[in-house]
């Protein structure tokens, strides 16, 4: 089978759904759980969850340390909802002692749609992805507060960024596996064969 291996952390989310999205975008989907499954891939996704939770399991399962190293190397990284939180420089409404992997230059807001009776559905024009707009699925999402200059906004809601990219790491405020769209997805596939990891 060809294309990138693309790893899924999977200690929460939706890891089945972003599997099939993956392969639908070209790639070989695999769980990562363990450094070890990590050191493999050639790209990675952050479903969504709950992140202070999936920040706890990073430090049982002793990953959090080793994403840190791999996002500082260059490894590209999707990050959906908590993956983008996760990948957030700081987060406002968030822990004091939350973990974050962090290399976007951003500062995201928890929540920031409300809770989760105020999840919502909207069609987003998100730039690199071809076609109508997305189908995007907003479940009590975060939205970006401040971005850094080297950060691109692909997205918004309103005035809010809410698809972000920085070099190799790509972020959305929401859910795209969950649509059966797998655009998304295949802009994160390309970028990784683009950037020379997919084998």
């Amino acid at each position: 089978m060809s294309g990138p291996r693309i790893g899924i952390l999977a200690l929460q989310g939706d890891v089945r759904e972003h599997a099939r999205a993956l392969t639908e975008a070209g790639a070989r989907p695999v769980a990562v759980r363990h450094a070890v499954e990590l050191a493999e891939v050639d790209g990675l996704v952050l479903p969504g969850g709950e992140s202070t939770t999936i920040g706890r399991l990073l430090r049982v399962f002793e990953l959090l340390e080793p994403l840190r190293a791999a996002v500082a190397a260059g490894l590209p990284v999707f990050g959906s909802c908590a993956g983008m939180i996760l990948l957030a420089r700081d987060v406002v409404g968030g822990r004091p002692d939350q973990p974050l992997i962090g290399g976007l230059d951003i500062v995201v807001r928890r929540n920031a749609f409300g809770r989760q009776v105020d999840s919502f559905e909207a069609h987003l024009e998100v730039v690199g992805v071809a076609g109508p707009p997305v189908h995007a699925v907003f479940i009590r999402a975060p939205w970006v507060e401040k971005a850094g200059d080297a950060v691109e906004v692909l997205a918004r809601v309103a005035e809010a960024p809410v698809t972000v990219r920085q070099g190799p790491l790509l972020a959305t405020a929401f859910h795209p596996e969950l649509t059966g769209d797998a655009r998304v997805h295949r802009l994160f596939v390309d970028s990784v064969r683009s950037s020379g990891s997919g084998r």
